[in-house]
């Protein structure tokens, strides 16, 4: 089932006036997920819309809230989301980043008592689109194993990372977890296996099957080590950054909200800057995409966002691709 990109849009801002959004930001949500789900993350947009609403009705997102400045100096900023939607909110803050960066090279904004940002992504390519380098992470609630031990202590704390080039633009989205919770959702309505153990089991088993990981709750962190360790500094930084809750605060609640967040944007404005900036981008990539893979059934090389803008563009010409379930209950909302 495929839905078109204008209609997919109508939906969501009709349902998003509906509970609560001023038209700015049900335009602006509404764009969010659309983009994300045809950009083929539908995990962290279509699917997730319900959650949204959820969230809403339980007054743990308030549509009305605006972000507050906290606090201001040189090219940094603190900003309180007031648990207002999260996307709306990432979507400033990564703004006002850029704009700190137009003036100064560098803007470093960190918001606190925010929601679920939704796509991570979606604020890379924000950075990407006014010619900036962009980073950005958030923290969560406790939902991923730290390594060497058996507690969910860790949050699967996404990180994105993006260069800018009018060739081939670099979005690095990921979370600190293996897989993340959307993705492992979606194999296990398909009824397929990861394709790598993504947690463990009931007897603290590494397991490929997402209904194991799911049901146990023990995500299992990328890299092992590594991203148990990233995970914990990105954690430390967002709470620090913008005078926040850190994981282990954000658990305490009964639902995961008042989160911290960190947006960067740097502006590689001299013209040297950027012409060695789309150098090593291009000699970079032009290593990679002519290399073979290395690993029987492992698909050609590719890097960060270039699957994105592939299916960006199929999908604006044949439609989105939807769960006919998700899509009938974003539909049922116009109408309860």
């Amino acid at each position: 089932m495929r839905i078109a990109p204008q209609e997919m849009r109508d939906a969501f801002f009709r349902v998003l006036r509906k509970y609560g959004y001023d038209e700015e930001e049900a335009l602006l949500s509404a764009r969010l997920f659309t983009e994300a789900t045809q950009d083929g993350v539908a995990s962290h947009g279509l699917n997730k819309f319900p959650q949204l609403i959820e969230y809403i009705q339980n007054e743990w997102v308030r549509p009305q809230a605006k972000p507050l400045l906290i606090y201001e100096e040189g090219s940094m900023e603190q900003w309180d989301g007031q648990q207002g939607p999260g996307d709306c909110q990432a979507h400033f803050a990564m703004n006002r980043a850029i704009l700190k960066a137009k003036e100064t090279g560098l803007g470093l904004i960190g918001l606190r008592n925010t929601n679920h940002w939704m796509r991570p992504g979606n604020y890379g390519w924000q950075a990407i689109e006014a010619d900036c380098i962009g980073i950005c992470w958030s923290n969560t609630a406790p939902n991923m194993v730290a390594w060497g031990t058996r507690n969910r202590i860790f949050g699967n704390n996404p990180l994105v990372i993006a260069i800018p080039d009018p060739e081939q633009p670099l979005v690095l989205d990921m979370a600190m977890s293996q897989f993340s919770y959307g993705k492992m959702s979606i194999y296990e309505k398909e009824g397929r296996s990861m394709p790598y153990p993504t947690g463990y089991d009931q007897d603290w088993q590494a397991t490929t099957d997402p209904s194991e990981t799911l049901q146990s709750g023990r995500v299992m962190p990328a890299g092992y080590w590594k991203g148990s360790g990233l995970s914990l500094m990105l954690d430390l930084l967002a709470a620090i950054l913008s005078n926040g809750k850190n994981t282990r605060e954000v658990g305490e609640g009964d639902w995961e909200t008042n989160l911290s967040q960190v947006f960067l944007a740097i502006d590689p404005r001299a013209p040297e800057q950027k012409a060695h900036l789309a150098r090593v981008v291009q000699n970079t990539l032009s290593e990679l995409l002519e290399s073979a893979p290395i690993q029987a059934g492992g698909g050609a090389p590719r890097y960060p966002g270039q699957s994105t803008l592939q299916a960006r563009e199929k999908n604006g010409k044949e439609g989105i691709p939807v769960d006919p379930d998700i899509w009938r209950k974003v539909k049922s909302f116009i109408n309860t």
